[in-house]
């Protein structure tokens, strides 16, 4: 073992290099220069790193090391704001307890611009000075111009130059009537008002009152782990505004999730109009420069509130006393990309390193938050309407994607002027297309999956990788012409709509391919809630938080759909699917009705959504999942390995299966699964009721194999609580 060699104290920064392999992890010591005295835990550096130079975040500071201070490389330069110390070791977590790297942790938290060299914009600025008072007065000739502009600056103050002419300025400044400065000016993301906004604080409910006031008492303990199950319409976002309000009247700050920023704009209108500049909003639909200066605002304590989907759950906020996570029940809490973390437990570790309560919300919570957190109730809409009702229509033998009572339905809402909301939870025209004459189904060449016919385009699309083509007028392979439609989709039922009611009915859709491009998908909901009358047709965005208050008629079509597939949670998600529309439905007028078509009429997740029975729903789903050990009474961890070839990642999942199982968990494959993107897949899923211990397991079996993996040309990729 190698001698360690003391240094001057603090001169040695522990380094995890930026690097995207497991391979190779650090961290690695750097000398530091005396220049750079101040550089601590968080600071982000660019470092010799091999041949390459890399970014680096300093992990801890030393004495000593085990090279010699000559032996050791240098940073070539610090780059500023760096990583608050608390999201530092909350990247340590996160890389630990989803089976990652640290690097791979920490890019989640660097502030946003570290990579691409984002930093502060600056403009130059006008200022009056008094000789230029003195000239208005009557002291100095002036231009007509010139006059204007000094008359701007004595009015409004500082100016940015650009507007008023910045070469006139410098002629001013020459004169001494004007000082122009450099000055940094903050990037503001635009905000788009959707929805019903609440003037003032109205008045709560006595469930609102009791609810808020055991959140209050956990902030004044500064513990609390909340569940706040409320009907749709029961006011659950005003609880959420008043708990906001008294975190920050004790001085400390607060984060509020959202599934996706862009589907519930009225959220963030809501919390800006009640606090104002002390929101910040944090998604990945703003520029980088916008992300940027919002992120410096909520360092700097300028802004202390953050609103945002759940990267928002990594906000700098200094002192933070409440996170908020608003229908927590949403699957996109659960972030795709490595690490698979989700924001629901990230957001229960930062409130552990902050001494904050956790109050997140759902009319259909999840199986795991209702055994995990205390629930507070709201079950009454907060006006007394009654919920709406919902019929369940039998589409067994219906060979039309509208059924026949559907279709009056939607009748009597143009006759009345209203509006409906119609979901299909799949986009495009036709699931698939086929040829008559030989069975060809035209298939994507990168993934073990049809193409999806969009007529809008008039290509065909594969959903997972993006391939597409010119949709066929003849079969590639026989060549006959009878090619052949298969399923409906949002395009579809959105033309059959117009063609059935015309220019009486506007038709808006959206999903993924119709909110494609800045602010589309914000214009869409604001045209909908404009229309005097309407049909919002589209996938499961629909049914996200919207507040619309004109909504009579919610129709789920496909309503069995998610049964159909091979997921222990598909029940789970046709109740919530089918119970969040109807909360669409009804939110002023009569209460409003709700159509559920299925070819599973007696399904019970769809039986108890069409009484609103939430309650129910869970007693079962809590026994069924205790009786086969899935969570909350257990615990999954998925293993992916994915090479070009399918031997080779036979060859990694069965290596990991040999070094999993002696530890004494249940490991299930390995299994192959569809080719995806052009590669091969093979999968493990480990199922245990020691969640720890199980993922340490994992995470030392993947270490072992990595460079093996990476020998190979295998990809490993662990979700643990894979959603």
């Amino acid at each position: 073992m190698q001698a360690n060699f003391p240094c001057r104290p603090g001169l040695i920064a522990r380094v995890e290099p930026l690097t995207l392999t497991r391979a190779v992890r650090g961290p690695f010591d750097y000398r530091l220069r005396p220049e750079q005295a101040d550089v601590g835990v968080g600071t982000v550096l660019r470092v010799p790193f091999g041949k390459r130079k890399a970014l680096g975040v300093v992990l801890e500071l030393a004495t000593e090391s085990e090279l010699a201070p000559d032996r050791l490389a240098e940073p070539d330069a610090v780059l500023p704001p760096g990583v608050p110390a608390d999201l530092v070791e909350l990247a340590g977590w996160i890389a630990r307890e989803y089976c990652s790297t640290p690097a791979r942790a920490l890019t989640l938290v660097l502030p946003p611009g570290t990579v691409g060299g984002v930093t502060r914009k600056r403009v130059l600025v006008a200022e009056l000075t008094d000789a230029g008072v003195d000239a208005l007065d009557g002291g100095a000739p002036l231009t007509d111009r010139q006059r204007v502009a000094l008359e701007v600056l004595r009015r409004d103050g500082p100016t940015v130059a650009a507007t008023l002419g910045t070469p006139m300025l410098r002629r001013l400044e020459g004169r001494g009537l004007v000082e122009l400065d450099s000055r940094a000016q903050a990037r503001r993301p635009a905000s788009v008002a959707i929805g019903r906004r609440l003037d003032g604080a109205p008045a709560l409910t006595p469930e609102q009152r009791a609810s808020l006031d055991t959140v209050l008492g956990g902030l004044d303990a500064r513990d609390g782990r909340f569940l706040l199950h409320g009907v749709t319409g029961s006011g659950k976002t005003e609880v959420y505004l008043r708990a906001v309000e008294a975190a920050l009247a004790a001085g400390r700050g607060a984060i509020v999730l959202v599934p996706e920023i862009a589907l519930t704009p009225q959220t963030v209108g809501r919390f800006q109009a009640r606090f104002g500049d002390v929101v910040a909003v944090l998604h990945s639909g703003l520029g980088q420069g916008e992300r940027h200066d919002e992120w410096l605002r909520l360092r700097s304590g300028e802004a202390r509130v953050c609103v945002g989907p759940r990267s928002a759950v990594f906000a700098p906020l200094a002192d933070i006393g409440l996170i908020v996570v608003d229908e927590e029940h949403d699957a996109s809490y659960k972030h795709e990309g490595d690490p698979r973390y989700d924001a629901r437990t990230v957001a229960l570790r930062r409130a552990e390193q902050h001494g904050a309560v956790v109050l997140a919300g759902s009319a259909t919570p999840r199986p795991e938050s209702v055994v995990a957190l205390a629930r507070l109730r709201l079950p009454r809409r907060v006006d007394g309407r009654a919920l709406p009702g919902v019929e369940v229509l039998d589409m067994r033998g219906v060979h039309h994607p509208l059924h026949p009572r559907t279709r009056m339905a939607l009748a009597d809402v143009r006759t009345a002027g209203g509006k409906a909301i119609v979901l299909l939870n799949r986009r495009g025209w036709s699931n698939f297309l086929s040829c008559r004459g030989c069975g060809h189904v035209w298939m994507c060449p990168n993934c073990e999956v049809a193409l999806v016919l969009h007529r809008a385009s008039g290509q065909l699309a594969c959903h997972h990788c993006g391939h597409r083509r010119r949709a066929p007028s003849r079969c590639d392979a026989c060549g006959s012409v009878a090619v052949a439609r298969h399923g409906a989709g949002t395009e579809s039922v959105e033309q059959e709509l117009r063609e059935a009611f015309g220019s009486e009915l506007p038709v808006f859709r959206l999903d993924a391919d119709a909110a494609a491009g800045k602010d589309r998908l914000a214009r869409t909901l604001a045209a909908f809630e404009a229309t005097r009358a309407g049909v919002l047709v589209g996938t499961q965005m629909v049914a996200k938080g919207h507040d619309f208050a004109d909504v009579a008629l919610g129709v789920v079509l496909d309503a069995d759909q998610t049964l159909r597939f091979p997921d222990f949670r598909a029940e789970e998600r046709t109740f919530a699917l089918i119970t969040q529309l109807a909360g669409r439905v009804g939110r002023s007028g009569d209460g409003g009705r709700v159509l559920a078509q299925t070819l599973a009429p007696s399904a019970e997740s769809i039986a108890f959504a069409a009484h609103h029975d939430s309650d129910g729903f869970l007693e079962q789903e809590l026994r069924r999942r205790k009786a086969l050990g899935y969570p909350p009474h257990g615990s999954l961890i998925r293993i992916v390995c994915s090479a070009s070839e399918a031997p080779e990642a036979v060859v990694v999942a069965r290596r990991l299966h040999s070094l999993i199982a002696p530890s004494g968990q249940i490991v299930l494959g390995p299994a192959p699964l569809f080719r995806l993107r052009g590669r091969s897949r093979s999968q493990l899923v480990i199922k245990c009721t020691e969640r720890e211990a199980a993922v340490r397991a994992v995470g030392a079996a993947v270490d072992e194999c990595a460079a093996d993996a990476v020998r190979r040309g295998v990809s490993v990729s662990v979700d643990v609580d894979p959603q």
